[in-house]
């Protein structure tokens, strides 16, 4: 899991692949953070991608750096405890102008029986880890 933390910290950007009603929407995102032995996603209720998790909690994030890249199946868990959101706005300080960890519209949620395959271009086969 650490492994994936931080190709994903370093991607800066990944992609979160939902389901919306028949249709798949992906779109990007940038927060990733590590609390209690668990990976963390952040997004804001009123969003659309909450209300997509909300109706199917089954998600796929793809981040690439170079000739590498990684994809993540996962179901997402939200966690509405203030600590959690604390941790996550603290890691990302510059998410403090939209969301604030008791307004009422923040919300993290934690990968769940993620499994996450490295791949590259280089070659070499890929590689799968489950967390």
């Amino acid at each position: 899991m650490q492994e994936v933390y931080k190709f994903l910290k370093e991607t800066n950007t990944y992609f979160l692949a939902t389901i919306d009603g028949d249709q798949p929407r992906v779109r990007p995102f940038g927060t990733i953070d590590l609390f209690e032995d668990k990976l963390y996603i952040q997004t804001g209720k009123e969003k659309d991608v909450y209300k997509q998790i909300e109706a199917n909690p089954k998600v796929e994030i793809c981040a690439c750096a170079g000739l590498d890249w990684l994809r993540i199946e996962a179901t997402l868990v939200p966690d509405d405890r203030v600590e959690a959101k604390k941790h996550m706005l603290d890691e990302y300080p510059n998410l403090r102008r939209m969301y604030d960890e008791n307004d009422g519209n923040t919300i993290v949620l934690y990968l769940k029986d993620a499994k996450a395959t490295f791949a590259s271009l280089t070659g070499e086969p890929p590689r799968t880890v489950e967390f």
